[in-house]
């Protein structure tokens, strides 16, 4: 398939057209209105500092049902007890910019680019955009953010400063938002982290056929 390439139209291609590694197309903008229509239509944003912007819609999809959320044992201990504080839409700022300066093992740099971080800080303050932080007493340890459109959640990005800290915040919103109703939680790229948690693979077509019905 072709990787199409953006103009200043907002509409975005299909998903299904998607290349076989899930790159969908290049270029365009990080506005509200365009990041929105993507969302809409399973395809988010993922690029390194200096590249054009990248479109993805990857087959599997890999997601996590909030009624499927695992909680080890040691999770289940450090809840009980409250080891953490966990607030939302706190301080969105200071954690978006954790995730992007945060360091993880095996990666260089950051996808979090300036023009990223700026974009969902707007996404925010548009009530789109939202976060969790996780509290040491008055210290700041972990959190994560991610955008919402109807009963489907989207997880962009976590960082963790101490030990469980993700976890811990993690499983408290999904907790939340699975009182709230959410069907579905969008976790975009399988990692070892949330698959301890439950998340799993799912095809592109089941995954655009939840969105479509729960994205209102």
């Amino acid at each position: 398939m072709p990787v199409f390439m953006l103009d200043n139209s907002l509409q975005m291609p299909p998903p299904e057209l998607s290349e076989a590694d899930g790159l969908l197309a290049i270029g365009g903008d990080l506005s509200s209105s365009r990041l929105l229509e993507a969302y809409k239509n399973g395809i988010f944003p993922w690029y390194n500092e200096g590249e054009e912007i990248l479109w993805w819609s990857p087959d599997p999809r890999f997601v996590l049902f909030p009624n499927e959320l695992y909680v080890s044992k040691s999770m289940k201990k450090l809840i009980d007890r409250e080891a953490f504080t966990v607030t939302f839409n706190k301080d969105f700022k200071s954690v978006i910019r954790n995730c992007k300066m945060i360091s993880r093992s095996g990666q260089e740099g950051t996808w979090i680019t300036d023009e990223m971080e700026n974009s969902y800080i707007k996404l925010f303050s548009e009530g789109i955009a939202h976060s969790v932080e996780v509290w040491d007493k008055e210290d700041l340890v972990g959190g994560l953010y991610g955008i919402r459109l109807g009963k489907v959640s989207f997880g962009e990005s976590m960082f963790s400063k101490k030990s469980n800290a993700s976890k811990f915040g993690f499983i408290k919103w999904v907790r939340k938002l699975q009182d709230e109703g959410t069907k579905l939680i969008d976790c975009q790229i399988p990692t070892d982290h949330l698959r301890s948690l439950g998340a799993k693979e799912i095809s592109r077509k089941a995954f655009l056929h939840l969105l479509h019905i729960n994205k209102q």
